[in-house]
């Protein structure tokens, strides 16, 4: 019963998450930028629309690897705030009960959506395709594609801006 209640919440957090990447990295998803006229009040600078979609695709990169391995500090680099602390407390749930989730993701569609007037966040959607397969104990218990809506918001760090609220939206 427990484990068929993780699977359930797996697959729904796995729905709410989206991202993946392939094992090997040699299948980079296709990757979609809407055009970036408004985003609020503040000019959108190039070199800040290519730094955010560079990072947040590394986020979800490094998310895949996390939850793969049962590796809550791969998140470090990318996440911070409550979407750090929820993907690290599934992480955690996952390794107790030897359960894993690999992501493969096959392509974003991306829509920056709005940078605040002070340039300390930025709100991003993306409706992305991917494969979600559940392992329990080194077995596959399921594989099935996914194509979901999310809402993300990114924090500029001293090097890199890092995903701080990363939720799924009703499609």
């Amino acid at each position: 019963m427990h484990k068929t209640l993780l699977l359930v919440g797996c697959s729904i957090f796995a729905a709410m998450l989206g991202f993946a990447a392939d094992q090997t990295g040699a299948d980079k998803p296709a990757v979609r930028l809407a055009p970036t006229n408004t985003v609020g009040p503040r000019t959108l600078e190039k070199q800040t629309e290519t730094a955010v979609v560079r990072d947040y695709l590394e986020a979800w990169h490094n998310m895949s690897a996390a939850l793969e391995q049962n590796r809550a500090e791969l998140l470090e680099a990318d996440f911070v705030g409550t979407a750090k602390q929820k993907l690290s407390d599934t992480i955690h749930e996952q390794a107790r009960l030897g359960m894993e989730t690999r992501y493969r993701d096959t392509a974003h569609d991306l829509r920056l959506t709005f940078y605040s007037p002070e340039g300390m966040s930025i709100q991003l959607l993306d409706t992305v395709d991917y494969q979600v397969q559940i392992v329990d104990h080194g077995k596959v218990l399921s594989t099935q594609p996914v194509r979901a809506r999310y809402v993300a918001v990114l924090t500029p760090t001293e090097v890199r801006w890092k995903v701080r609220v990363f939720q799924a939206e009703p499609q």
